[in-house]
């Protein structure tokens, strides 16, 4: 010390101590309020802000307090130093940790407001933390008197080391980053994969697809493997879906009849069920001549892609019901088979609602 240490000296250093956490607690306070304020507004970027100046403020009063004691205490040259360094590391740290924080918050707030962008995929947070946290390393290396030449150098001579060991995983986080920005894919997305993988995209990290099926279980996808297969997007170019319904009449079924009270069902699922699409122009269509039947497509419209089962659910039983009511025949195929001795009649196809006589299998005594 260059002189002896006084009471005053521990009464100043004291006084500028409690200080420095007296002005961390009532920042913290006024950040607090200024982020029930931000709650309100529509938009996020606020909350981000107020959510990281809630941590480096109040450490940075502190630091400023715990410098303006340590300046008051008669401390040696090189003890002022260390004191003063040890401080300014720790206002990188919170500095550092508090970027990290924002910039991903603003990359979430800009990706979950613009469609077509990957909405909730942390493979862009993921990056532009890590980015961060290494300047605010190199920041702190340096204001310890590091040089950090030596250290991109080495890092540039072994970048080759380790992207040959890591190919796997350099394969899954380039692939990752190409299919978020050809929007191909984006998380909320319904995808089929060649296969036989299906369901919604939960989320794109730096290595892996997470893709959550109907039956509320995780498939875990590699990127890559994602980028090389083929896939159905269910969700793009347009979320809205068309469905073909297969149905069939008996032949001596009235056809006009048959589209009028199919088209009457039709509307009345569209306007009642949840899902549905009312203002899609629906459509039956006849296009087969079979054993039984005369088949026919109904075309329907869906929200988006689980919507279809429920909207088949319901558009089957009313116009099973509603064809019981208006008289009209859904045939089922049946075959008749004749016995003979020594020879066999190939069998006939027929109508389970025909005659029970047709149905026997006839043998001679």
């Amino acid at each position: 010390m260059t002189r002896a240490l006084t009471g005053h000296d521990l009464l100043y250093a004291g006084i500028a101590l409690a200080a420095g956490l007296l002005a961390a607690f009532l920042l913290r306070m006024l950040l607090r309020w200024l982020g029930r304020h931000a709650d309100r507004t529509r938009w996020r970027g606020d909350d981000v802000l107020v959510d990281a100046l809630r941590m480096i403020v109040p450490w940075a009063a502190i630091a400023g307090g715990a410098a303006s004691a340590a300046a008051a205490l008669p401390l040696t040259r090189t003890v002022q130093h260390n004191v003063n360094q040890t401080l300014t590391l720790m206002v990188i740290f919170a500095a550092t940790i508090s970027a990290a924080r924002v910039v991903a918050g603003l990359v979430r707030s800009v990706t979950q407001s613009r469609s077509g962008v990957a909405g909730s995929a942390t493979i862009f947070m993921n990056i532009t933390r890590i980015l961060v946290l290494a300047i605010g390393f190199l920041v702190g290396l340096q204001t310890l008197g590091i040089s950090i030449a030596p250290l991109l150098t080495a890092l540039g001579v072994g970048g080759l080391a380790v992207a040959l060991a890591l190919q796997d995983t350099l394969a899954n986080l380039f692939a990752g980053i190409h299919i978020l920005a050809s929007k191909t894919v984006q998380p909320g997305d319904y995808i089929q994969l060649s296969s036989g993988e299906e369901g919604y995209v939960e989320d794109i990290n730096w290595r892996q697809t997470t893709v959550r099926n109907l039956s509320n279980n995780l498939v875990v996808i590699p990127n890559a493997q994602l980028a090389k297969t083929n896939m159905t997007n269910f969700m793009r170019p347009e979320q809205r879906l068309t469905i073909l319904v297969q149905a069939g009449v008996s032949y001596d079924s009235d056809l006009e009849q048959v589209e009028r009270v199919t088209m009457e069902v039709v509307a009345e699922v569209m306007t009642e069920i949840t899902g549905a699409v009312p203002e899609h122009e629906p459509a039956v269509r006849f296009h087969t001549f079979g054993d039984s039947r005369i088949g026919f497509t109904v075309i329907l419209g869906v929200g988006e892609f689980s919507d279809q089962y429920r909207i088949k659910h319901e558009f089957i039983k009313r116009l099973h019901r509603r064809y019981r009511e208006e008289g009209i025949r859904i045939p089922s195929p049946a075959r008749t088979v004749a016995l003979q001795q020594g020879s066999v009649v190939f069998p006939q196809q027929r109508d389970a609602d025909a005659a029970p006589d047709d149905m026997t299998a006839t043998r001679p005594i």
